[in-house]
């Protein structure tokens, strides 16, 4: 039992390894929403299941600075713990001196780099081809979805966005289409749905927009 804390841009390994170490059945804690006197009852607190021990995702501590530096300066009794207990940031910056506190303390913190890459021009040619007619870029993006990573294919996307606003500022379909992958965005962090749907989704929905 322990705590563990996983961070980097492959959310797929990331979602992956989570699994391998708490299972299918534990808790979820968002970040954002914690108190530094919501700390003990995570970290130490009794199992909500009747047996075996408990298990705990916490997700984005660090970017509730006042908690997470909490959380580091109390780490030795909460390494303690009984409980198996994952911290997963989206993005975690070493040079903090809660994470050096963390390391001194002997917490495993693991990154996961993304390894796939991401064709770049076929990015562009597949959001451009949305522009024009989605289902024909949807079947553009089925020929090389298993190539490549969902989360920085989207990502290049919406930096192909952002560079067609630059060149018409005042575009309505420009802002749109912005408007809409921000949604898009806020989906992929806080849905199940499975990523490649909704950029898929967007692609159909694009030409219209």
């Amino acid at each position: 039992m322990g705590i563990r804390v996983f961070t980097g841009d492959d959310r797929v390994k990331i979602s992956e390894e989570v699994v391998k170490v708490l299972g299918g059945n534990y808790e979820v804690f968002e970040g954002e929403n914690l108190a530094n006197s919501d700390l003990p009852s995570i970290f130490l607190g009794a199992t909500l299941f009747s047996e075996g021990a408990r298990k705990v995702l916490v997700k984005d501590l660090s970017e509730n600075k006042e908690v997470f530096e909490e959380f580091a300066r109390r780490i030795d009794e909460f390494l303690k713990t009984d409980a198996e207990i994952v911290v997963w940031e989206t993005k975690l910056d070493k040079r903090l001196t809660s994470v050096k506190t963390l390391v001194a303390a002997g917490v495993e913190i693991r990154e996961f780099k993304l390894n796939a890459s991401v064709d770049m021009r076929a990015v562009f040619n597949i959001y451009d081809l949305a522009l024009r007619d989605g289902a024909k870029a949807v079947a553009e993006l089925e020929k090389i979805e298993k190539t490549q990573d969902p989360y920085m294919f989207f990502g290049l996307m919406v930096s192909q966005a952002l560079k067609k606003l630059e060149w018409r500022p005042n575009g309505a379909k420009e802002r749109n289409v912005l408007r809409e992958l921000a949604a898009v965005d806020m989906q992929m962090k806080s849905t199940a749905v499975e990523p490649w749907k909704l950029v898929k989704s967007f692609l159909l929905r694009a030409t219209t927009l």
